[in-house]
This record gives structure tokens, sequence and C-alpha cells, in this order.
């Protein structure tokens, strides 16, 4: 299908909702702004509208929710979307309708945003810190503690500004948190955060303790207590050279959506994450299913496209 094909369809799609359907200008215009943005969408994925799959109007749809596109605006695109596909199907132009058994946009639950795995290793090997203060070494070693611990139990803002001293229990690998509804859960820590916590333990903590006292694991100069602006601060400073404004709920999703994507199964993430249902979990059923079907294409002898 050569590049103008495209702008050659839809011109006549455009026209039939004129001529045979009767709809307003204004409604056609958007039409073809939202028809428009999806054929963009296509050509990064080297596809024409022609040969559009139903994954693409799910991923298209997932991508519009992650940029806080409003729910009646998505509603409109895919009404647009269903339109098309309509029309070319009358037209014998297509063998399939990819809109088909696509869920309403008030049903499609948003995946949280979530780092990629390389943009997480930037944020966790040079936590920011300003240069020029005494005690700026232990700071970064704490932010670093900090953000290790973020993304290996997946914590929440108000779970780790209350972690106790006496809740880490690093030998064993694990910390109790306490979560909402005061509901403690055990969260595994990777060798990672072990590492980077019995550092921050020997050398940062004694440090900016100051010769005070506090039962907190991570706290702020003269052991006072974190605010959860401060820890906002310290994470976004911390992702300013990925390019990404990264909060401390991307950090915990980053956690759940790399897990899945590795294999760990649903009722896993939701004991780490402490949900205390596995609804709220389910949000990340598609990176599972994406996950087994990829698996099933690059394993089963017919799984591949001949």
């Amino acid at each position: 299908m050569p590049p103008d094909a495209n702008s050659s369809l839809v011109a006549g799609f455009l026209d039939y909702l004129k001529v045979e359907k009767g709809l307003a200008s204004l409604t056609i215009s958007a039409y073809s702004t939202d028809i428009s943005q999806f054929a963009g969408f296509l050509e990064k994925r080297k596809r024409t509208l022609l040969a559009a799959r139903r994954n693409d109007v799910r991923d298209f749809i997932q991508q519009l929710f992650a940029n806080a596109v409003d729910g009646r605006s998505v509603a409109r695109k895919l009404s647009a979307l269903r339109h098309l596909y309509r029309y070319l199907l009358l037209d014998n132009l297509i063998g399939h309708d990819p809109t088909l058994n696509i869920d309403s946009p008030k049903q499609w639950k948003v995946l949280p945003k979530s780092l990629a795995r390389d943009e997480m290793d930037a944020i966790l090997s040079r936590p920011r810190v300003a240069s020029g203060r005494k005690d700026a070494g232990a700071l970064a070693v704490r932010n670093r503690a900090m953000l290790e611990v973020f993304y290996a139990g997946a914590l929440r803002v108000s779970e780790i500004i209350g972690v106790k001293l006496e809740d880490l229990k690093l030998d064993l690998g694990y910390v109790l948190v306490r979560g909402k509804g005061d509901k403690e859960r055990i969260v595994p820590l990777g060798k990672s955060a072990q590492n980077t916590l019995t550092e921050y333990m020997i050398e940062a903590r004694p440090a900016l303790m100051a010769g005070k006292s506090t039962p907190l694991l991570f706290f702020g100069r003269g052991g006072r207590k974190l605010t959860r602006q401060r820890v906002w601060q310290m994470v976004r400073a911390a992702s300013l050279g990925t390019g990404r404004n990264a909060s401390p709920h991307m950090l915990r999703h980053s956690c759940a959506t790399h897990m899945v994507e590795n294999g760990a199964d649903l009722r896993t993430v939701q004991i780490i994450l402490g949900h205390s249902d596995i609804s709220t979990t389910q949000v990340y059923t598609h990176l599972a299913l994406d996950r087994l079907k990829n698996v099933y294409q690059k394993h089963h002898p017919r799984g591949k496209s001949r």
C-alpha cells in the first residue's frame, strides 16, 4: 500500500460519512483527526490501516489512557475506528474488523506508568544530591538505599518513610512493611538492595544521625522524619538523567511490571504489592498474556507464521 493510500482511503470514508450518513462537519473533522492519529500509530509499527489488527487497536487505546486522554475522547476515537472498519468491510477492502470485541473505554483498567529496565538501572546508579554539602556522600548512599528498597519491594511512599529499624531483617533478606489499614506484610529484598542497605547501615546512617536517635530506618538530617514531598523530590531528581519525571509510584509499578514480564504469577505480585483484592493486581494481566503469547509463538511448532 503506497504512502498516500491511507489518505485516499480516509478521504473516501469521510465523503461516505458526509453524504450517506449526513454527519455534521465538526464530527467528520474530529473523526478525520482520530483516524489520522491511529494511522500514525500504525506507521510506527510499519502497518497500514488495512492491515491493522485487534492488538493494534487495543494498544492504541492503552497508549491514549497512559497519556491521560480522558474517557470521552477515547470513546470518540474508538467510535471513529469502528465506523471506518465497518465501511471498509462493506467495500470488501478488508476481511475482518479489528475493532470487534474491543471493550468500551469505561470498562478499561489503565496500566499505571512504569519505567523501562534501562531507565530503572540509570535511576539506581546515580541518585543526585547537591554537592558541596558536608553530608552529601551520606545522603547519596541513603537515597540510593531508598530507591533500591522502593524498586525491590514495590513500596508506597507512606510505607518507606514509616519503616522502622527493627522492621529490617537484613540477614534474612526481607523487611516488614505496614501498609494500608495498618496491615503488615513481609517484603523480600534482592541482593542489590541488601548490599546497598548494608553500606547505608554501616556508613551513612550513623553520619546522618549526628548524635541523635530515631527508630526510623530512613530519615533526614538529625533524625528528622522524611516528608512525602521530600521523597517525591528525591525520586524526581534521581530520574532527571533519564528524561523522565519519575515518581515513587512509578517505581512501585515498575517492580510489578518487570516481575510479570519475567513470568511472576499475579498472586505473588499481589502479595508483594499488598493488594487486599487480586482484582486490583489484575491490571497487570495483559503483561502476563503478552508474555504467554510470545513464549507460545517462540516455542510452539506452529506458533510462528509461515
